[in-house]
């Protein structure tokens, strides 16, 4: 899997690692791909307490990358759907905590990753944002439900709506983020709670997490695997979204080439 690492420090504890630094750890379909056999192998570990999800680099992830967008290298847009959808259910379905730490960029994709993990620890210089709506898009992968679960719906409506960035401690104040940490003392921050959590019975820890799901099985039901699968060929269906989209692209560009 060379766009995703994994690797095992103690038998109690799995690490994976998003391996794309240079493009922020953005999210092609090899890459979704990956991730999602990363949650396969990881969930048949019986003796794993915990599993960390981190980006190389300087982010945590960028999102999507935004070259599948338009559906270029005959890759079908809904297939960039469909892969995320299965990554993210993948990580539902690791009995062990799930761990996301989080640095630099955690933006569309990215975040719904991270708003799929269990516990979340953050740098705090990171920024968040869900860019969809500006490309035309809604959110996919189930990340509409999780947001809301994680964040509540009001804040969740504004966020997704005006696509505005926020910072870790907004996060923090919205019950998302566990901890909040200087990025120097990030990797302690996560040390010190992957520990904590290694020091209890697994199999009670596991209950715990199945019973919290359980309370929450409900709202994660109500998102539509159709729309999934349809979600990323949305921006070529309408033409509004199409403008958003192209001049959302632009200021990117535009962004990258003045850096």
């Amino acid at each position: 899997m060379g766009e995703v690492s994994v690797v095992y420090p103690r038998d109690d504890r799995a690490l994976i690692t998003i391996e794309r630094p240079r493009t922020l750890n953005s999210l092609d379909i090899a890459t979704l791909n990956a991730l999602e056999g990363a949650a396969v192998e990881t969930a048949a570990r019986s003796r794993l307490k915990v599993v960390v999800v981190q980006g190389r680099g300087r982010a945590f992830s960028s999102g999507v990358d935004l070259s599948l967008l338009g559906g270029g290298d005959g890759i079908d847009p809904r297939a960039v759907g469909e892969a995320g959808r299965t990554m993210i259910e993948a990580f539902d379905s690791i009995p062990a905590v799930t761990v996301a730490a989080l640095r630099g960029a955690v933006v569309g994709g990215g975040l719904v990753l991270a708003a799929a993990c269990d516990l979340r620890v953050a740098a705090d210089d990171t920024y968040f944002s869900i860019p969809e709506v500006d490309l035309g898009l809604p959110v996919g992968w189930g990340g509409v439900p999780r947001l809301v679960r994680e964040l509540g719906p009001a804040l969740t409506r504004e966020l997704i709506m005006t696509c505005r960035p926020f910072t870790a401690r907004e996060a923090k104040e919205a019950g998302f983020l566990n901890r909040v940490a200087p990025p120097s003392n990030l990797d302690l921050e996560v040390d010190q709670l992957v520990s904590a959590l290694c020091a209890k019975p697994a199999e009670v820890l596991r209950t715990v997490k199945r019973t919290i799901a359980e309370a929450t099985e409900e709202m994660l039901a109500a998102r539509g695997r159709i729309a999934d699968a349809e979600i990323f060929a949305a921006v070529s269906a309408d033409p509004e979204s199409r403008r958003s989209a192209a001049t959302y692209l632009a200021d990117r560009r535009r962004s990258r080439a003045s850096q």
